[in-house]
């Protein structure tokens, strides 16, 4: 441990000579530099974070660059005396160059004003940009990366894309984690579903990876959000236009493992507009095994030995539709609203299941099993909102509504065989039919303050209704044949009801000190009341309500040449998800089960965060030192039972704390290659706090995580792409998850004036197959197990876009409800309220 705060010292060490190094510089004779101002043409606004180049005049050969602040200023400097071509891009807007400009003096400053930027809308059947975009956008509160110039995720979902995202990490069943922590918020188009409320991973596997345009990271979120997410939150941008006509486009996608259809079309005409899409993807052939070996020690002192094995094997169908429309009443009042149907349907099985039982080395049993899961759903989003704006810029008014339903059917029969290894014996079936609704209402408001405007005061409340519903039975028959009948244990068959109501009020400042010095402070109040019951017999203790204060902090610091230092602070609540809730126990394998807690409190979480980015040439580093501790932590407790089976349950002992880096850098070298790669590493610790030496438990060590992308422009619209992918060791408090590598190439070619592509892919080509290795150790209990997956991949890709758009001269920020207040991470063994695995 003394080691770890060593690197942190000299890490922070680096970070303030740096910016010393920055401040110092300026007191000395200011080196040659090129400054300029990035404008947006249409609407007079600086346009922030805008990439300028420098180019040796009439050719390709780079010579430095920056990227502009948040006023849309940029400084270059490190070029020698010469004539210089300047660009600068900017997603969504054309590329402008600027020719000849002249650097006749080794001091000074060639100021070449202000640089006006067309909207790329305008040209859209006429001009070509050239140039690479950048993939990474570093802003003062969060990264983004921009997907859409990412074509090896063609044909992928929502998991494939959020593998390729700074700081996060995606296991290969779809589980995301941020900076180690899987208690996040992942928001659609900047608002909730139910559906990401119960299971992130379902949400994900919905969204098909082209109608993603962006991923923004925020680590710190505001006193505006709701005050969930220990590592922060997660919002994924989808593909939408304000542009005037019509237009639609199909796409379509075969592989080895999946495939996929989609058909989007919008059309606006005057104050109206108007969006139709849906997307289906379909995943066969995934096939793999797994191999479990665990040993308990039993209380009559001896030891049982459990060896098991079997072929899995899955397919699903997911889907994602939907409408929306908005309408200008006037100027300054605008109404949307949409709707958004998901579904989810997938089946697992488990064959040539079989399961020895050992007493002291001596076999005692020997069975075979066969497990057929299914794992069914549906969800629905319906939202409404009205926004007013006003003469004075930045000033609004929006009254936001949501809702939102989510229905499961999961279910798992079990079939178990006589000794003859082929004679059906028994059969037992866990049905857990569910709903989960949300009723959300939420009230904004924005204030610029001062002569200039750039002091924002933002203020308001919210309320969010939840209604969660699980009716789960056991049926048990005899041979193949016999009836199933329903269990009478209450245990085994009941129903349960979880209600919660969040009521919260927040205030939010942020103001500009001394020019370069931003500060955003903030604080926000929810309080909660809960009522859960069982249909019999039965009961939940009285849950008690409770109110919490969050505050949060921000700071940062804009340097010379577009370099960005910042701090931050926030304290997060994180209340149970239903996963952690269900009381319906999973017993698919037997020897391994697991059940949700009804009583489970929330968890508290307090973050701090420094960050540091800078410039230089034709590359960005970006670096962030962070420390996170949560108390309170929701735990999994397992305990052995009769005949070596362990029972997997939950409760708020633990503690977790974790201290780690982050650093990534984007090189572009002309206009035709750029490189971008990121480690994340973070050292964890984990008590589960209690003192009986059966079920104590701690854990701690280094993860470490890394990702590499490239991108290459050829001749005549081809495009090549590469991406690779490592997750270390995961530490967990009773053992650990292994780690795995991943990888993918992609070649794309555009045609008809880009209006249709056609790319070709190939995942993971080279190996055959992944294994993740798990242990799980506890006085009582070792485990190792095995999961093996054959994910390689071979695809090809279609899109073609018709009809002509015109750009709408009044596009406006749509804004939506976020509900960002669920822990809903996951674990192996959890027991979802929506899902049985």
């Amino acid at each position: 441990m003394k080691k770890l705060f060593n690197i942190i010292a000299v890490f922070l060490l680096i970070s303030s000579s740096a910016v010393v190094a920055q401040q110092t510089s300026g007191k000395e004779a200011t080196p040659s530099r090129i400054v300029g101002v990035a404008m947006d043409s249409k609407t007079g606004d600086p346009v922030a974070y805008a990439t300028a180049a420098l180019y040796v005049a009439g050719s390709e050969t780079n010579i430095a660059g920056a990227v502009a602040d948040g006023d849309g200023k940029f400084f270059i400097t490190g070029m020698d005396l010469g004539t210089y071509d300047l660009k600068v891009s900017f997603l969504g807007f054309e590329t402008k160059t600027v020719n000849s400009i002249q650097v006749v003096s080794k001091t000074g400053e060639v100021n070449i004003g202000e640089i006006q930027m067309t909207d790329e809308g305008l040209a859209l059947e006429e001009v070509t940009v050239q140039g690479q975009r950048d993939l990474i956008e570093e802003r003062v509160d969060r990264t983004i990366y921009k997907a859409e110039n990412d074509k090896t995720t063609a044909g992928g979902d929502g998991t494939d894309v959020l593998r390729r995202v700074p700081m996060l990490s995606v296991d290969l069943d779809g589980n995301v984690s941020m900076r180690g922590s899987s208690n996040i918020t992942v928001l659609i188009d900047g608002r909730p579903s139910a559906i990401a409320a119960s299971s992130i991973t379902d949400a994900l596997k919905q969204i098909p990876a082209d109608e993603i345009k962006e991923v923004e990271v925020i680590t710190s979120p505001s006193a505006k959000y709701d005050a969930e997410g220990t590592s922060g939150v997660i919002n994924i941008i989808t593909k939408k236009n304000n542009l005037q006509g019509m237009s639609a486009n199909i796409r379509t996608g075969v592989g080895l493992r999946g495939s996929d259809l989609g058909l989007n079309a919008s059309a606006r005409k005057g104050k109206f507009g108007f969006t139709l899409g849906g997307h289906g993807r379909a995943g066969y052939n995934t096939l793999g095994s797994f191999e479990n070996t665990q040993m308990t020690l039993n209380e009559d002192g001896t030891t049982s030995t459990v060896i098991q094995s079997a072929d899995t094997k899955s397919n699903m169908l997911f889907g994602r539709y939907n409408f929306g429309v908005d309408y200008e009443i006037d100027k300054y009042n605008f109404l949307t609203g949409a709707v958004n149907f998901g579904i989810r349907n997938r089946s697992s099985d488990q064959d040539n299941f079989i399961t020895q039982n050992f007493i002291d080395g001596s076999l005692i049993r020997n069975a075979l099993r066969e497990t057929d899961t299914k794992d069914n759903s549906n969800s629905v989003d319906i939202s409404l909102n009205y926004t007013k704006t006003f003469e004075k810029k930045g000033k609004d008014i929006s009254l936001l509504t949501l809702y939102s339903r989510n229905n499961g059917e999961n279910s798992f029969v079990n079939t178990l065989f006589e000794e003859d290894l082929s004679t059906i014996n028994s059969r037992l079936k866990n049905d857990n039919p569910s709903k989960n609704e949300e009723f959300t209402v939420q009230l904004d408001f924005v204030e610029p303050l001062g002569k200039d405007g750039k002091s924002i005061l933002e203020y308001g409340a919210k309320n969010i209704l939840r209604k969660a519903y699980s009716d789960f039975a056991y049926f048990a028959a005899d041979g193949a044949d016999g009836a199933y009948v329903e269990s009478e244990n209450p245990n085994l068959s009941n129903a349960f009801s979880y209600d919660q109501n969040v009521t919260a009020g927040y205030v939010s400042y942020t103001a500009t000190l001394l020019k370069n010095y931003t500060i955003k402070p903030g604080i926000r109040y929810e309080y909660t009341t809960i009522a859960a019951d069982f249909k019999t017999e039965s009961s939940v203790a009285d849950i008690p309500s409770y109110g919490t204060f969050v505050p949060s902090l921000n700071l940062s610091r804009k340097l010379s040449n577009g370099n960005l230092i910042k701090a931050s602070y926030n304290r997060r609540i994180s209340r149970p998800s239903l996963r952690y809730l269900n009381p319906n126990i999973n017993a698919s394998n037997p020897l391994q089960i697991s059940q949700g807690n009804p009583e489970l409190d929330p968890e508290f979480t307090d973050n701090y965060e420094l960050g540091y980015s800078t410039f230089f040439k034709s590359t960005m580093v970006s670096f962030s030192g962070f420390f996170r501790n949560t108390t309170g932590s929701i735990q999994s407790v397992r305990t052995v039972e009769e005949d070596g089976v362990i029972y997997t349950g939950y409760d708020n002992i633990g503690n977790e704390r974790a201290y780690g880096t982050n650093v990534f850098t984007n090189i572009s070298i002309g206009n035709k290659f750029s490189l971008n790669g990121s480690v994340d590493a973070y050292y964890a610790f984990l008590d589960n706090g209690l003192t009986n030496p059966l079920y104590a438990a701690s854990n701690e060590g280094f993860v470490i995580s890394g990702r590499l992308f490239g991108n290459y422009t050829l001749p005549k619209d081809w495009q090549v792409q590469a991406f690779t992918f490592a997750r270390g060791r995961q530490v967990q408090l009773q053992g650990s998850s292994g780690g795995f590598a991943a990888y993918g190439l992609g070649l794309n070619k555009q045609f008809d004036e880009k209006r249709g592509s056609i790319g070709f892919g190939a995942d993971n080509f080279l190996t055959k197959e992944f294994k993740i290795k798990n242990e799980i150790i506890t006085p009582t209990i070792v485990q190792n197990s095995t999961n093996i997956m054959r994910n390689m991949n071979f695809k090809i890709n279609f899109s073609y876009r018709i009809g002509k758009l015109s750009v709408d001269q009044k596009t406006r920020k749509k804004k939506s409800v976020t509900n960002d207040d669920l822990k809903s991470g996951s674990e192996g063994g959890a027991s979802e309220m929506t899902q049985n695995k």
